[in-house]
């Protein structure tokens, strides 16, 4: 696996991200179970409304569990290696100066440090995540955005991001 497909997360988004788990694998998944067999109860199933419900959020609350599952596996926890060398890529928080001059700071992470973090967050399989993963401050380097326009951009700095 390499650089750009890790997730790095702080420890505060790996604990919160674990309890939500453990949240989902136990007490949730007690509750809509608890849910679906007092619908099932009431009788007509193709008329249910309410078990339809329980069924669809049961489904969407297992596709997380297992979205989580795989993720806490995979990530990685703390400071990426590449910190300590001021080198762009995913756990970096990176400042970064367009053609017209203007700056811009965001963190090239996950949607789950999005989530909680007070700071732009953009995916490092994007297309600027991906521009940027492996720059050093100084370097320039071009990317294709979605609109299909080419963008250069400069790295100014890149410092890991410590929640």
């Amino acid at each position: 696996m390499n650089e750009a497909n890790l997730t790095w997360l702080t420890q505060e988004a790996y604990d919160r991200l674990n309890a939500e788990l453990e949240e989902l694998s136990g007490p949730a998944r007690v509750e809509i179970t608890r849910r679906i067999e007092a619908a099932r109860a009431e009788g007509d199933l193709k008329e249910n409304g309410g078990y339809h419900a329980a069924k669809d959020e049961q489904g969407k609350m297992e596709a997380r569990i297992r979205q989580l599952t795989q993720l806490l596996r995979e990530a990685k926890v703390g400071v990426p290696p590449t910190a300590d060398a001021g080198v762009a890529g995913p756990g970096m928080v990176v400042t970064v100066r367009f053609a017209d001059g203007e700056e811009e700071i965001f963190l090239i992470g996950s949607r789950e440090e999005a989530a909680v973090a007070d700071i732009t967050v953009y995916s490092a399989n994007s297309p600027l995540g991906q521009a940027l993963t492996g720059a050093e401050a100084g370097e320039s380097r071009t990317y294709t955005a979605p609109t299909g326009r080419e963008i250069t951009i400069e790295l100014i700095e890149a410092r890991p991001y410590l929640g």
